[in-house]
């Protein structure tokens, strides 16, 4: 029979084993950009482990940000999702740096095969997308526009309760701050932005809702889980265009 120490000693070896599997199993990257015949296999926000394989088909182009930077990987063919995977570079940093977009004053970034205009820094809330926006700091929030050729007033408008701010951007200006006393953005609530009429249309309108984001995330991967985990698919697509970028 057993001694009871060793029993103890047992046991506790596997739980050491648990705890390792565990970590390993940890060890998933984040898929940021999907186009081709395999892009219902692989959508965005997925998640695939580092060590597994991925196989692609002829038109398939998966970019995913893993543990060591980002990876694209172009069908087809069969790739290890972990291996060769770029290091992201000041770009991405730019892109993900807390607190930058309260400095931030550049215009908008293109990305994408049509030239779409992008945030230039995930932190911002955009005034002319509807869905859900990941930010850490409510106190200093930034409101952007994709266009800025002229001065344009906004409303920004909580919904189901009487609050309500205007923001004026002025000429050229994309960024914008949000004025904490007149309205302060709140976790888990959804608000109405308004944009200014013109002749052409009527004045558009979107829903975004406002999630907070308590935990800091160093690493690309990470951070992508935490964006894909609520919803911030909009910020997702920028994190993805960089990661491609960098990685060609």
């Amino acid at each position: 029979m057993f001694s009871v120490k060793f029993k103890a000693r047992a046991v506790g070896l596997a739980l050491a084993g648990a705890c390792l599997s565990v970590s390993g199993a940890a060890a998933a990257g984040v898929v940021v950009k999907s186009s081709g015949p395999s892009a219902g296999t692989y959508p965005v926000g997925k998640k695939v482990a580092d060590a597994s394989t991925i196989t692609l088909r002829a038109g398939d182009k998966i970019t995913v940000l893993v543990n060591g930077g980002s990876k694209v990987m172009q069908g087809p063919g069969t790739f290890r999702v972990g291996e060769g995977a770029t290091r992201t570079r000041a770009r991405f940093a730019r892109l993900t740096r807390q607190g930058a977009s309260n400095r931030a004053r550049t215009g908008a970034v293109r990305g994408g095969a049509k030239g779409s205009v992008r945030m230039p820094n995930l932190w911002l809330v955009n005034v002319a997308a509807s869905g859900t926006t990941c930010l850490y700091d409510l106190e200093n929030v930034q409101l952007w526009r994709p266009t800025a050729d002229e001065g344009a007033t906004y409303t920004v408008a909580e919904k189901g309760a009487d609050r309500q701010v205007e923001v004026n951007f002025v000429t050229t200006e994309p960024n914008r701050a949000l004025d904490p006393e007149g309205l302060k953005l709140a976790d888990g609530s959804t608000y109405t932005i308004t944009g200014p009429a013109t002749d052409e249309s009527n004045a558009q309108t979107v829903d975004v809702k406002i999630v907070a984001l308590t935990e800091t995330y160093r690493q690309p991967d990470q951070l992508a889980a935490a964006l894909a985990d609520n919803g911030c698919m909009g910020q997702l697509a920028a994190l993805g265009d960089t990661a491609e970028a960098e990685a060609s």
